[in-house]
């Protein structure tokens, strides 16, 4: 049974971003033509202007696409209910076991933002502000409660992502800590950070 063009054109436009987003990992988005992804897929560059006009125009998606996954991913997987100790913990976990699956996604999601337009980045921006933001609120409502002792939560928790996306630039599966004991390790020193009480 012949395949419907549309599927074939979305089979395609998969392929770019995948070729797009291996390429602009290794070499970097200005050193990476769309000649150079169309070869790396066995098209001419002609074809992937079809789906994408602009380089701009993949960098942007890809971007924007990463962050949509990540917001959905947690909002799934949140619980509003909880306490605000229990809370930053799931937060550090979930955030931990997302990034080491996506490194690619989120090597280029940080070191291609200065390569974005300017409505290209503020749109970015707005969905980066939004996940941080989760975060914001569990170490406020930590403060507020006495749990948490931190003078400035926003700050508090830029730090606290900055020193979780670090992680996906020396995590290996095969490495001498299991994934579980990293994700202990850092529960622990993020505890510390914060001047989490215990119970």
């Amino acid at each position: 049974m012949a395949r419907k063009v549309g599927s074939i054109g979305a089979e395609t436009a998969d392929r770019v971003r995948l070729a797009a987003l291996s390429l602009f990992a290794r070499y970097g988005y200005a050193a990476v033509s769309m000649r150079q992804i169309g070869r790396e897929i066995g098209l001419q560059a002609g074809a992937i202007y079809n789906h994408f006009p602009t380089k701009q125009h993949l960098l942007r998606g890809l971007l924007v696409e990463h962050m949509e996954r990540l917001l959905n991913a947690w909002d799934g997987e949140r619980d509003d209910s909880l306490p605000p100790r229990e809370a930053l913990v799931a937060f550090v976990r979930f955030h931990i076991r997302y990034h080491v699956r996506c490194g690619e996604e989120v090597f280029i999601s940080y070191m291609e933002l200065r390569n974005l337009e300017e409505q290209n980045f503020v749109e970015v921006e707005e969905l980066r502000r939004s996940y941080e933001l989760s975060l914001r609120r569990i170490l406020e409502a930590g403060r507020k409660d006495g749990v948490f002792s931190i003078s400035d939560p926003q700050v508090a928790a830029m730090a606290i992502i900055a020193m979780l996306i670090g992680i996906t630039n020396w995590y290996r599966p095969d490495g001498r800590l299991s994934l579980e004991q990293i994700e202990e390790l850092y529960v622990g020193m993020i505890a510390g950070a914060v001047g989490m009480k215990e119970n």
